[in-house]
């Protein structure tokens, strides 16, 4: 096995991955967590379904709105539309639950630059 002293990212297998994380391999988790680069390279997806995973994440964690934000330029950069975008909420509903889901609705909204309760006004 690999040092945890990586400078940068190294291709790995799933297996060395996994067990590396499990291992809270410093060198793997800094490169993981603090490099958004690495991370898309550590990941093995595109940067579309990479942008996409971690708006999924963020929307399940119930993040600020901020982190929303970022998130959604990151995957509109990345290739992604809105209604991707707004399709991985749908796609996590039956995960997350009809609260989470509601509440997140709004947020995201906020992050795409669509103001709900402004939409809510007008009818």
């Amino acid at each position: 096995m690999r040092s945890g002293a990586a400078s940068g990212p190294t291709p790995l297998n799933y297996q060395e991955m996994l067990v590396r994380l499990a291992l809270n391999d410093d060198g793997l988790i800094d490169s993981v967590l603090n490099s958004h680069d690495a991370n898309l390279e550590l990941s093995t997806l595109d940067a579309r379904t990479h942008a996409l995973v971690r708006v999924a994440a963020l929307l399940a964690l119930n993040s600020a709105t901020a982190s929303y934000s970022s998130a959604v330029a990151i995957a509109v950069a990345a290739g992604t539309s809105v209604d991707e975008i707004v399709g991985v909420l749908i796609a996590i509903a039956p995960a997350i639950g009809v609260s989470r889901v509601v509440a997140d609705a709004s947020a995201l909204a906020l992050a795409i630059g669509f103001d709900v309760d402004d939409a809510l006004e007008q009818d």
